[in-house]
């Protein structure tokens, strides 16, 4: 039992032991992104230069990839453009890949983001070009796959759709293998409203879709994070054939997954044991000849998955970008790293009240590792803060 603020006493749920995985799933491909962890010694204040725990950061990777899930790095569940700068993240790329090869391939085991955020200041399309070819060079040459994230310094210098698809276009000629596209909604980074030239979504849409259609042969998927389930639904059916739609939903991804979205998940850092045994499930659905089977599968898929919802949304509430607080707080939890500590001091960035209801959704979902090991960092910090 533990006195929660905001909760009360709070007795804990029978342990869960999730299942050892042989392999990984194979009807969808599903990449967890994945934080990064802050030194504790280091100078991790807001603005300071990123000073990064590599041996648990690589570590957090290898827990992922023993759970069948395939790595997307330097994203924004890494804190980009919220701490982690370019130095640290083209080590963090480096590393990750390198990391990799000691698995397997690391052009499948992980992709890294490449945007242009190193060039904060850039004003024009030609610059901004320069800048995104300058990360997509560093992450091809590590032997990673290539994500291309949405840029907040083409969302100010576009005028229009035609913008967007100047620049990609040129972009998608530095690839030495099909890419996956990045649409973060404004709900994770403001300054990326109206993002593909438009502020309206179906309009915003028509102009993404011209752009994936024109150069099908070198997209893998899309990457779309706007958490709005009927959109994502829409566009995977309009998307041309070869074209994955991995979700980005994390309010969603349950039903998502499950009616044939592949998936690129924040929410999968914190939840891969549950994850992968999901998906194992839904592998054995989808392979099932007898229909009662297939139901019973779909079915245990629904119940593993079922308590992991209220987590990630109570983890993405609004403001939404403050989610890798509640991340890496479960990554310390579970004894992944051991300070719960991040660049640019972000940890202080949800209250001791989400935290508390963060913990316990974490309990009802089967997802803390060791409970006594989280009962005693959970106390921790409430008996730093006086409580």
């Amino acid at each position: 039992m533990i006195d929660l603020p905001g909760i009360g006493a709070y007795t804990l749920n029978e342990p869960v032991s999730w299942p050892a995985i042989d392999a990984p799933a194979t009807s969808r491909i599903v990449y967890a992104a994945a934080h990064v962890v802050a030194d504790p010694l280091g100078d991790n204040t807001p603005g300071a230069p990123a000073v990064v725990d590599w041996d648990a950061t690589l570590r957090f990777r290898h827990h992922l990839w023993s759970h069948g899930l395939r790595v997307a790095d330097a994203m924004d569940t890494a804190q980009r453009n919220m701490g982690l700068d370019w130095a640290a993240t083209k080590e963090l790329v480096r590393r990750s890949a390198a990391e990799a090869r000691t698995v397997g391939d690391p052009a499948i085991l992980v992709a890294c983001g490449a945007g242009t955020d190193h060039a904060p200041d850039a004003a024009d399309l030609h610059t901004i070009t320069a800048a995104y070819s300058e990360q997509i060079e560093t992450v091809q040459s590590t032997g990673a796959g290539v994500i291309i994230m949405a840029s907040r310094q083409l969302a100010r210098a576009a005028e229009g759709p035609r913008d967007y698809h100047q620049v990609y276009g040129k972009l998608f000629g530095l690839a030495d293998r099909p890419v996956i596209l990045h649409w973060l909604g404004e709900m994770f980074d403001p300054q990326l409203a109206g993002y593909w030239g438009s502020r309206d979504v179906a309009a915003a849409t028509e102009s993404f879709l011209e752009l994936i259609h024109a150069h099908a042969a070198t997209v893998d998927g899309v990457k779309v994070s706007l958490l709005d389930e009927e959109h994502e639904v829409r566009l995977r059916a309009a998307l041309p054939e070869g074209v994955k739609l991995y979700t980005g939903d994390d309010f969603n991804y349950p039903s998502l997954i499950r009616t044939g979205s592949h998936a690129l998940l924040g929410i999968f850092d914190a939840i891969a044991p549950a994850a992968a045994a999901a998906l194992q499930a839904l592998d054995a659905a989808e392979a099932a000849g007898d229909v009662a089977d297939r139901d019973r599968l779909l079915a245990a898929y629904d119940e593993i998955l079922a308590p992991t919802v209220p987590l990630s949304r109570k983890i993405f509430e609004t403001p939404t970008y403050h989610y890798k607080t509640g991340i890496v707080f479960l990554a310390w939890l579970n004894g992944h790293q051991d300070a719960f500590a991040m660049v640019n001091g972000a940890q202080s960035a949800r209250s001791l009240r989400h935290l508390a209801q963060v913990f316990r959704l974490a309990d009802q979902a089967g997802l803390l590792a060791d409970q006594e090991l989280a009962v005693r960092r959970m106390k921790t910090l409430l008996a730093v803060n006086g409580l």
